[in-house]
């Protein structure tokens, strides 16, 4: 265990509530035990211990036993929990606890009455929700590609494999991770041990609603399509689905856990409107023919069709004269190649690395680690130079600070960019030091074309021809 480094973890104020909740607890005890002895020996002092005892008792509903119910509701809601009570729930065992009492202690018949209406009203009610949320089953279709601020089409079908009853008040949940491994894992074990590191790095659990069905009939099967729009980009790991109701009359929240075929969700970064001058740029890329086959508009040659050969090139004519299905090859267009290359460095003034407490806190609540209105311009432009030149046919590269990636055409190719610009953070460094990306890119032959998107005013890229390199500053 490192102590020097748990004040990331433990500030002083952290020591002197523990510190405080320790004594409240321990005094509020050792009051109660006084008070007894005393009211054995002395009533008086019994009642003055009695009514210090109440003021320990203030305090630790006051200051103690809300964050500790805080903490026991999020918990419970990683559990997998049959059932919970409602607010209404609870005003009704209140209700039940009250009427009982009050028929025990004078034996009215019509107390009693009432007490019995209002069991049977519960059991009812727990039996008949169990019952609804038996025998589901949940699917949910979604597209392969989601952008932010766009809506969203996701499919979500529920169906019911009950012969005699239908569901009522369904409400569909989708639960998962945005890591597979939390960010600050490797902090925590650096400073604590491997028991207490693996239980507070567990990646948070997030649960999405997706849908509420009103009523899905006996063995049938009910699709909604849901409109979402995801306000930021990420990744989120589907785990499992939850779907729970408060059906009939709201006294228990019943849900049920339904496994779900692990997937990935990508929400990539918005698409905007750039330069027009970049939209230029492909007047001077790929304007040679090279003897090679590719996606120019050149007629390279004939073959014969093979499986998997886009329709589209069949040429009927040929095919026609020749009886056998024939397809065109076009000849590749040279020289267009792109490199595009993402500074994620951002100056310390607009933001500041998070501290180990912080990250944790933002991934258990769900937030991101660290945000930047003007890094995500810079990301989103990225994206949108790279789909812009793809839809050119360009071959394009994508490269995160050092970090670089492999030449490849196609949209398979920019969802994988994609993919990677929706994971990227921004470091909040100083961004003195002129940026450079790694050798490889640098040697790359003169054919190619750069952009470079910094927040820095120092991007310097030695004995690079300036008509082939582009700096974009967001």
């Amino acid at each position: 265990m490192n102590l020097r480094s748990l004040n990331q973890l433990f500030s002083l104020r952290d020591i002197r509530n523990a510190v405080f909740g320790f004594v409240v607890v321990i005094g509020g005890i050792v009051l109660a035990m006084l008070t007894f002895y005393a009211s054995q020996t002395d009533p008086r002092m019994a009642g003055i211990l009695a009514g210090v005892s109440l003021v320990f008792v203030l305090l630790i509903l006051i200051f103690i036993v809300p964050p500790l119910a805080r903490n026991a509701g999020r918990e419970a809601s990683q559990m997998n929990l049959p059932f919970e009570f409602t607010g209404g729930g609870a005003i009704m065992m209140g209700l039940l606890t009250i009427v009982g009492f009050s028929a025990w202690n004078t034996g009215n018949n019509l107390l009693f009455l009432v007490f019995s209406f209002l069991i049977a009203a519960m059991v009812v009610g727990f039996v008949a929700g169990n019952i609804s949320l038996k025998r589901l089953d949940v699917r949910m279709r979604f597209p392969e590609t989601i952008f932010v601020g766009q809506e969203t089409p996701i499919l979500v079908s529920v169906e019911n494999r009950k012969r005699l009853i239908g569901s009522y008040s369904v409400v569909v949940d989708v639960r998962g991770s945005e890591r597979d491994r939390s960010i600050v894992a490797d902090e925590l074990h650096q400073i604590l041990p491997s028991f207490f590191a693996e239980r507070l790095s567990k990646p948070a659990i997030v649960r999405r609603t997706l849908d509420h069905f009103v009523f899905v009939p006996r063995h049938k099967t009910v699709e909604h399509r849901v409109i979402h729009t995801f306000d930021r980009r990420g990744r989120f790991m589907i785990r499992d689905f939850e779907i729970s109701s408060r059906f009939p009359f709201g006294f228990f929240r019943h849900r049920r856990r339904l496994p779900a075929r692990e997937a990935e969700l990508f929400v990539f970064p918005k698409l905007e409107p750039f330069d027009h001058t970049i939209d230029a740029l492909q007047n001077e890329i790929g304007r040679l023919t090279a003897n090679k086959r590719g996606l120019g508009q050149d007629l390279l040659a004939l073959r014969d069709y093979q499986p998997n050969d886009d329709l589209r090139r069949i040429d009927w004519k040929a095919t026609a004269r020749s009886r056998t299905l024939t397809v065109r090859e076009f000849s590749a267009d040279d020289d267009k190649r792109v490199v595009v290359v993402l500074d994620n460095r951002l100056p310390e003034d607009e933001g500041s690395a998070m501290s180990l407490r912080e990250k944790l806190e933002a991934e258990q609540a769900g937030r991101p680690i660290a945000y930047s209105e003007r890094f995500e311009r810079g990301v989103s432009l990225t994206a949108s130079i790279l789909a812009h030149f793809t839809e050119e046919q360009a071959e394009i590269c994508l490269v995160i600070g050092r970090e670089t990636g492999e030449f490849g055409i196609g949209s398979r190719h920019l969802y994988n960019s994609l993919k990677r610009l929706a994971l990227v953070q921004p470091d909040f460094s100083s961004t003195g030091e002129p940026y450079k990306p790694g050798e490889r890119i640098l040697n790359e032959s003169d054919g190619v074309y750069r952009f470079v998107i910094s927040a820095s005013d120092a991007v310097n890229w030695p004995s690079e021809p300036t008509r082939q390199l582009k700096i974009i500053r967001f």
